[in-house]
């Protein structure tokens, strides 16, 4: 019997803005190392970016599109940002696909999952549609409507291989199609911390590490394919560091695997040690993006106490010291107790720490705490209301808004 077709499709974003920070479809990609065996894969990929900075950043290509009418109150243009639908509808016209599966990210974004249902069911009706990742495993009753075979919630692939009837493998690295200068790592699954505001806890409720070796062989497969710039994706890279982190750098180090490192994910300040920071530079980290979200201590100890203010200093010093190019700290705006914030003083703390400031606007979770606290303001059980720049000017105001970001700019033009 041939091996299965199976197609892999990255979505368009629908979105008020969208922007290639190291975005890659890594939990699918990761999914599909552990079949690779027994089909042929195939993946399309909505998402590139033509016009890149230094690291591999850029802007996806995007159009003007009509706003939902929930977002009708939102004086800012709507956008479809991805390649063009035509592309996707010209490769379902030329090659057969026995099963297709869809990556999901924000639960907003599934506008875009669903134009890909939409494709799917036109020109290739017989194909098993999955869909995985964020979205299905957040609001699996609104993913499934939209028209799915099947809906992956969390890490529970059971039902994909009985779907597909494929016996999956396991310590396999993740397939990767050839690929540019940017690839993405995971050394560890979950996240120990429960902040009020994240969804982790629920998508990937248990923390474990990934073994080195199998980490090792899929950075050295990315740097074959030509990576030069790796982000990590994990939610918790620091946490028990000897037993992970710290193994792993030492097997970058020991070989001289040519690579810089980048870490979009909000790392915790805490675990930043002088001995980690150097170990960091020694592999070649490049970019150092911490998790502070607020200078504002009863509001970091009400969201879950992830870290404080002096810890935060504490590991700014500590990698200035060891050599840091570049230092960012992101700060929540739009946060349902966004008074208890102090919003102003946190940002101006960031800076004078030594670091320049992202406003990180809140998204209201479903199933978080802090989430569940916005239903008196936002209909949950509809994902658009979960979009993070129409909820943060609901909250704010488009002045107020303008302020901080006008505060932010003067600060980091200082940085």
């Amino acid at each position: 019997m041939d091996s299965p077709q199976i197609l892999l499709v990255n979505p368009p974003i629908y979105d008020f803005t969208a922007y290639d920070f190291w975005l890659r479809p890594y939990g699918m990609l990761r999914v599909a190392g552990r079949m690779r065996h027994a089909a042929r894969l195939t993946l399309f990929d909505y998402l590139t970016s033509d016009r890149r900075d230094p690291w591999g950043r850029g802007k996806f290509s995007s159009s003007i599109v009509a706003k939902p009418v929930q977002f009708r109150d939102i004086p800012r243009y709507f956008r479809r940002f991805g390649r063009p639908r035509v592309e996707f509808r010209r490769m379902l016209g030329e090659k057969r696909f026995d099963a297709v599966l869809v990556q999901t990210m924000m639960s907003y974004w599934y506008p875009g999952v669903s134009e890909v249902i939409d494709d799917l069911r036109a020109l290739q009706p017989a194909a098993k549609v999955v869909l995985g990742g964020v979205y299905a495993t957040l609001c699996p009753s609104h993913a499934a409507r939209l028209g799915a075979d099947l809906v992956v919630e969390g890490s529970n692939l059971e039902p994909l291989w009985r779907l597909l009837s494929i016996t999956p493998r396991d310590a396999l690295p993740f397939w990767q199609p050839p690929l540019g200068d940017v690839g993405v790592l995971k050394l560890t699954d979950g996240c120990p911390f429960r902040c009020t505001y994240c969804s982790v806890p629920i998508v990937a409720p248990e923390f474990e590490g990934r073994p080195t070796d199998l980490c090792l062989e899929e950075l050295r497969q990315l740097i074959r394919l030509g990576a030069r710039h790796v982000a990590f994706y994990d939610d918790a890279l620091l946490f028990r560091s000897e037993q992970i982190l710290v193994p792993f750098l030492q097997g970058v180090i020991g070989a001289k695997l040519p690579v810089c490192f980048h870490t979009p994910n909000a790392l915790n300040a805490r675990f930043i040690t002088p001995e980690i920071a150097r170990l960091m530079l020694q592999a070649g980290f490049s970019s150092f993006f911490l998790g502070l979200e607020s200078n504002a201590y009863a509001w970091q100890r009400a969201t879950g106490g992830k870290v404080y203010s002096e810890e935060f200093s504490t590991a700014v010093r500590n990698l200035k010291a060891a050599g840091a190019p570049s230092l960012a700290a992101y700060i929540i705006v739009g946060h349902p107790d966004s008074n208890a914030q102090e919003l102003e003083s946190s940002i101006r703390f960031a800076h004078e720490a030594g670091t320049r400031i992202l406003l990180a606007e809140f998204s209201p979770i479903p199933g978080t705490a802090d989430g569940e606290r916005c239903r008196e303001w936002a209909d949950l059980e509809e994902p658009l209301a979960h979009n993070k720049t129409a909820f943060t000017i609901r909250r704010l105001g488009t002045e107020r808004i303008n302020q901080l970001k006008a505060l932010t700019r003067d600060l980091n033009r200082l940085a």
